[in-house]
């Protein structure tokens, strides 16, 4: 506001300076973008009839909190996981939409407890693989494959890091395709999107997965804090609205509902 400046030593007319400011924000922040691991079924993938868009389960459950506090969320496409995290990171997008909680993220993320849904990870295998699996120390020795930027909680690795040979890829299919070319012995990658994604490449009958899960980890709301959207406000109605939500049902009914869908679209692709 022009002239501001020259008052500002006057509370009341700084703090008129100010409202503005605090109005556009207000206004602003009533629309939100998130986005996430597009290969992610049920939780999320690109919506084959909008692949800008995400949907799943992840993204119902989100859309339905931002709705009950009155507020508009998109949640799109952008990039593979690695590029979609960095884009939140960034503050070009505001929120993620399923996030693995961990100190390095903790510092350029704000997570909303508590986590909605959790999902285990679990250690892939071909088919005819020899390799034994009770524990973290059998996988030392040989070479694995994972996601870049991903994790699989904060103890696994930093495990990982210390004492396994994994190379990272942009996408799971890419990590599959290694396993299945033989350049890997395992991939370590979460056990329902891993499913959706091996039938949809209909290579499910080519791999396994080794019991037990390496880790199970909660699914977490994640809000950038680099986003202008990032309030203190904000972070708590996301936080009273989501305790309110895993309190009840819905975040399970909506993992099964979005398991039906997703098999159902690939049904209908497979005719």
């Amino acid at each position: 506001m022009p002239g501001c400046g020259h008052f500002s030593r006057l509370g009341w007319l700084l703090a008129l300076c100010l409202v503005p400011a605090a109005v556009w924000a207000q206004d602003t922040c009533r629309q939100l973008t998130a986005t996430g691991n597009p290969e992610y079924p049920p939780y999320l993938w690109r919506d084959p009839e909008d692949p800008q868009r995400l949907i799943g389960a992840n993204a119902d459950l989100l859309r339905q909190v931002g709705a009950s506090l009155g507020l508009e969320v998109k949640v799109i496409y952008a990039g593979p996981w690695s590029r979609a995290q960095e884009e939140v990171r960034t503050g070009h997008i505001d929120l993620l939409a399923g996030y693995f909680i961990t100190q390095a993220r903790q510092q350029t993320m704000n997570f909303i407890r508590p986590p909605f849904l959790s999902t285990p990870s679990v250690v892939w295998v071909r088919q005819d693989s020899s390799l034994r699996f009770q524990g973290w120390d059998d996988l030392k020795g040989h070479k694995g494959g994972t996601l870049v930027n991903n994790s699989h909680g904060q103890q696994f690795d930093d495990y990982a890091k210390a004492n396994l040979t994994l190379e990272a890829v942009p996408t799971a299919r890419q990590a599959f395709e290694k396993l299945l070319l033989r350049r890997s012995e395992y991939v370590v990658y979460e056990q329902y999107p891993g499913m959706a994604l091996a039938r949809m490449l209909g290579i499910d009958q080519r791999l396994k997965v080794l019991e037990p899960a390496v880790s199970s980890e909660g699914l977490y709301l994640a809000l950038s804090r680099a986003s202008p959207c990032n309030q203190a406000q904000l972070r708590q109605q996301l936080a009273e609205q989501m305790k309110q939500v895993v309190a009840g049902p819905l975040p399970q009914q909506l993992l099964e509902l979005n398991l039906q869908r997703w098999q159902q679209q690939m049904t209908g692709e497979a005719k």
